[in-house]
């Protein structure tokens, strides 16, 4: 169906039972000294939780999602939701960038300025983009899946009929981290004769062949990353439900969850602050809790576990752009990422982790320019 004009515009009965439900927690008892050891740290969610209740301004940052034009088009009979902000330039080039857990089209907010006006952001105007950035079926206020099988697979051939058959581009370009890593790749993949690119923060690629050192040492540390910090994957992926319920009723619950992914993946030390501001935290949250889409969003584990050909698809040959930020757990070495990617730009970033786009948007976005400029 053609995409219908909205404004997300959040009921005040929703924010006043969010406040009550925030002043009526009930906290756990916390070990002394045990910070973020045990998973979240409860008393900087408590006080995150607090500024949630009595600081943080939804309206303000509503308004700053609302600035940029956003529709909502039915595919799959799946409503998607999404912005789509036209380039000025020339010859604007359309670019599908796509989030992932526990993340939110919230990431691109600080991008979507220079990429689509390149010339009033100190850049040049033939690199401008006609932007697409979509909230993942089931996540934000796009539509809730009803029925099975709402994996990567499916989201990709969505996301492919949204831009061709809907918005009416024969050629495009992708872009993602997370879930939109997994995702671009597949659609670079199956949909290449749409897709004159593909620039991704995350590579989902193992060992070729003998190790050297410097790989090994890379494997077994990606390996005590899975055995230690992936229980979240686990529960997702088999019993979502069991845990969806809980954060669906507690938004201090669902911030530990999220917040602590926040911390834990990002080029932060330790301090989450040092990466993203307390704003940028509950608005990203807010996304989960006001469509009250946490359940939904969980299930892409489940379903993508299932999907047998998720990560199932020859070696991409569109040529494929790679932004390696520093503190990105899951980076593959170059040698393993060209075993799977036609890989046309490789970039070892100064700092940043994996919400690439949220921690370091100056340096995402100037590498996407560079990228696309050659293949656009």
């Amino acid at each position: 169906m053609p995409p219908d004009p909205f404004s997300i515009n959040v009921p005040d009965s929703i924010l006043d039972d969010l406040r009550r439900r925030l002043s009526e927690a009930r906290w756990p008892d916390a070990i002394p000294g045990a910070g973020w050891d045990y998973g979240a740290n409860i008393e900087y969610v408590r006080g995150l939780c607090e500024y949630w209740r009595t600081g943080y301004d939804w309206r303000a940052n509503e308004a700053a999602l609302n600035a940029w034009p956003q529709f909502v088009c039915e595919v799959d009979g799946v409503d998607i939701h999404f912005w789509h902000v036209r380039g000025k330039g020339p010859k604007p080039f359309p670019l599908l960038m796509i989030h992932g857990w526990p993340g939110s089209m919230v990431e691109f907010l600080d991008s979507i300025g220079p990429l689509t006006d390149p010339g009033g952001h100190g850049g040049d105007a033939a690199d401008a983009f006609d932007l697409v950035i979509p909230s993942l079926p089931g996540f934000g206020f796009s539509g809730k899946p009803r029925e099975r099988g709402w994996g990567v697979t499916r989201m990709a051939a969505a996301f492919d009929t949204l831009m061709t058959r809907e918005l009416g581009y024969a050629r495009y370009g992708v872009q993602g981290g997370d879930w939109g890593g997994i995702i671009s790749a597949k659609m670079a993949s199956v949909y290449g004769e749409h897709i004159a690119g593909a620039h991704v923060n995350f590579v989902v690629a193992g060992p070729v062949g003998e190790m050297s050192a410097e790989e090994q040492a890379s494997w077994e540390e990606r390996n005590r990353f899975q055995a230690q910090e992936t229980g979240y994957s686990n529960v997702q992926g088999t019993k979502p439900d069991s845990l969806t319920v809980a954060q669906s009723d507690s938004p201090a619950g669902l911030a530990a969850w999220i917040v602590e992914k926040f911390r834990t993946w990002s080029d932060c030390d330790g301090d989450v602050e040092r990466a993203f501001t307390k704003d940028q935290l509950l608005t990203n949250l807010m996304l989960y809790w006001a469509p009250n889409s946490i359940a939904s969003a969980a299930r892409i584990y489940y379903e993508s576990m299932r999907d047998r050909e998720a990560f199932a698809y020859p070696k991409v040959e569109v040529p494929t752009g790679v932004a390696v930020f520093p503190k990105e757990p899951w980076s593959a070495p170059r040698r393993w990422a060209e075993a799977r990617f036609n890989i046309a730009r490789w970039t070892e970033m100064p700092r940043g982790g994996h919400f690439a786009a949220m921690e370091q948007p100056g340096l995402l976005t100037e590498d996407v320019r560079a990228f696309f400029a050659a293949v656009r």
